[in-house]
């Protein structure tokens, strides 16, 4: 890795870790009728955009504390359904065996909600020295994963890139270590488009050996950047440094972007089967409409519709619909990199969140 990247890389850290105390510390004293505390947990790549919206939040609610730990989704989910937090972040739904389960911290009888919140691009970082323009499709990113294809001049990587300069050598992939909702959006779209390289249903555990390992987004970033023809999936507001794959979709190499990600969720259905106020996208992966990017993570707020206790309810409240609101996403855009839902998507969602007391 060249210096010019590994100062890149330090830059990026440091500056994750100022945004981090700046969230938890920064008090307002702006008067308001809100007061209490909220602690949270859950998505690594929510981080950012949480860190931004509880700033924000706490300096217009003075006497109002939100804590958020990004421990990875799947913890986040856990602890909320076990009542040790007031809401989870989560990069994946409550499956239909969370659902059952109950929720200690909801009225009793009521189970959680999912409100999509926080939408993003996954994008396939890469370092390889000399190559700065990288086009894959579903099928060789499944091979390159699953440890089918294992060196950089493979022919199903030079087939989609003749003009390229890729190397002999051998590919080090690098995959989350933790259970993780991008894990999960990212097998989602290598099985739903490519099932025959990629038979693994979508899961937040990683289904396959070998590999690199890494803990949460920081650590498959600094994997990636710190490694030697490395590749790596993560959200793509925490990849704003790092060069990144284009994505074939129907018959053309589509970069990321914001548009792009709010495109492909515009044009997918809600997930059927579930209530009316649990708000799960099914995401067209397979999409090859133009100008859809359908390798992205929607990231939910997972919370009760009902709280036993009535003024964690209503702070509950407040704070998701701060964080839905067309002020609260363009805030997230502009400060954490992650794409705003819809405006009319978003209105869905705020009807709902309107709901939870």
């Amino acid at each position: 890795m060249t210096r010019r990247r590994l100062f890149s890389a330090l830059a990026v850290i440091a500056a994750s870790s100022v945004l981090v105390g700046c969230a938890a510390n920064e008090q307002g004293d702006a008067w308001s009728p809100l007061k209490g505390t909220l602690d949270a947990t859950g998505s690594s790549a929510q981080a950012g955009a949480q860190d931004v919206w509880i700033a924000a939040f706490q300096r217009d609610n003075g006497r109002v504390t939100v804590n958020y730990e990004p421990a990875g989704s799947g913890a986040g989910r856990e602890q909320f359904i076990a009542g040790g937090v007031s809401f989870a972040g989560s990069d994946s739904a409550l499956n239909e065996e969370e659902l059952a389960r109950e929720f200690v911290r909801c009225a009793p009888g009521t189970p959680g909600i999912d409100l999509p919140v926080y939408l993003s691009p996954i994008v396939l970082a890469y370092d390889i020295d000399g190559v700065d323009d990288l086009g894959l499709d579903a099928a060789t990113i499944a091979g390159i994963f699953s440890g089918e294809i294992t060196h950089w001049d493979d022919p199903a990587i030079v087939a989609l890139n003749p003009d390229a300069a890729l190397p002999s050598s051998r590919i080090t992939a690098v995959h989350r270590s933790d259970d993780s909702g991008t894990t999960k959006n990212f097998t989602d779209y290598l099985h739903e488009v490519a099932p025959e390289a990629w038979p693994w249903e979508p899961s937040d555990t990683w289904p396959v050996s070998g590999g690199e390992a890494a803990q949460g987004t920081s650590g498959v970033y600094n994997a990636v950047t710190g490694g030697v023809d490395s590749i790596g999936y993560i959200d793509a507001s925490r990849a704003t440094d790092l060069t990144v794959a284009k994505l074939l979709v129907g018959d053309e190499f589509v970069e990321y972007s914001s548009e792009a990600a709010a495109a492909v969720v515009d044009v997918s259905p809600l997930e059927s089967g579930r209530a009316e106020n649990d708000i799960v996208i099914d995401i067209d992966r397979a999409s090859s409409e133009p100008g859809v990017y359908p390798l992205v993570l929607v990231s939910y707020v997972v919370a009760c519709s009902e709280y036993a206790d009535a003024e964690e309810g209503e702070l509950a409240r407040a704070y998701i619909e701060w964080v839905v609101s067309a002020e609260g996403q363009a805030l997230a855009e502009k400060q954490a990199g992650s794409a705003p839902l819809s405006s009319d998507f978003a209105a869905r969602v705020l009807e709902t969140v309107a709901t939870i007391r």
